[in-house]
């Protein structure tokens, strides 16, 4: 009840309070600021993916105006040799608009990312797109491009299959739970039924794909993963713990620690604010942990 009271009050907070409780999540407004932030994480040794704010994009032009920002970012690596790669949401660069200008956009993305030896994730997004965003991964790999990766969600029930699809592609994947509203009638909404599944999803991935990444602030899957990892002898090159900025940061770097990759959500941009109450919104729980982390902090 509190969480949700917390979300439900988000409007009416003043953005300079928001911005507070996302200055530690967020790495800044510009592109400097993620090169700077992506820097520190590397003196910890932790590597980075930098994400672009902006998602549910209404036109072309924005769209091409985040495009040019994402092909910033891929410069920015390559200029100043980050341990890091790009992670783009197809709806920023035109899915919601039209799916063959998005894929454009994206496949660009990634054949310059190929030029300049990066490589390019694509974030998962809610249900609407989840077809659209594997197709276009598929079309990629088959157009020749091994430098890009997706994003499947542990609470959909359609994963396992999602994964399946592709697994003849050697794949690059990042599992996560998913934060998305869905229905009950493809998502599982049970927190252990999603725990169950994310396990059975991790040990098809880290058995079949090329790369696994285990996006999760979650203790028991994260204990899960290591003994998994120890007992099939998974090579520490095929896969990474992945987490957001700021967040568990003392469990980050137990596992940097133990000889564990470890790679961090850093998102930068104009929309932090929209970002910030879009999430907060999205999952309550995350409100609660967000605001108790602050005060906790103080």
């Amino acid at each position: 009840m509190f969480q949700s009271l917390i979300a439900a009050s988000l409007p009416y907070i003043p953005k300079s309070i928001v911005k507070a409780v996302a200055s530690r999540y967020i790495a800044g407004s510009t592109l400097a600021d993620a090169v700077k932030t992506v820097k520190s994480l590397e003196i910890k040794g932790a590597q980075s993916t930098i994400d672009v704010l902006g998602e549910f994009v209404t036109t072309k032009e924005r769209s091409l105006h985040e495009f040019e920002s994402s092909k910033a970012v891929i410069n920015a690596i390559k200029d100043h040799s980050l341990p890091a790669y790009l992670s783009v949401k197809p709806t920023s660069l035109g899915l919601g608009i039209d799916p063959e200008f998005a894929y454009e956009n994206i496949k660009t993305l990634v054949d310059y990312a190929k030029q300049c030896g990066s490589f390019v994730r694509m974030d998962m997004e809610n249900s609407p797109y989840t077809s659209q965003t594997i197709s276009m991964y598929q079309k990629l790999r088959h157009e020749g491009y091994d430098n890009c990766g997706i994003v499947i969600q542990a609470y959909l029930k359609r994963s396992e299959s999602d994964i399946l699809s592709v697994l003849d592609m050697d794949p690059n994947i990042r599992l996560c739970k998913g934060i998305y509203r869905e229905s009950p009638d493809i998502a599982y909404t049970d927190p252990d039924d999603i725990r169950k599944n994310y396990q059975k999803l991790v040990r098809l991935l880290l058995k079949h794909a090329s790369k696994t990444g285990i996006a999760t602030h979650d203790d028991v899957l994260i204990d899960d993963a290591v003994n998994v990892i120890k007992e099939y002898s998974i090579p520490t090159k095929n896969y990474e713990f992945q987490m957001l900025l700021g967040v568990r940061e003392e469990r980050r770097d137990h596992l940097l620690r133990m000889g564990h990759q470890m790679r961090i959500y850093v998102p930068f941009g104009e929309d932090w604010y929209g970002y910030s109450t879009r999430r907060l919104k999205e999952n309550p729980k995350v409100a609660g942990y967000v605001f108790k982390a602050i005060f906790k902090k103080g």
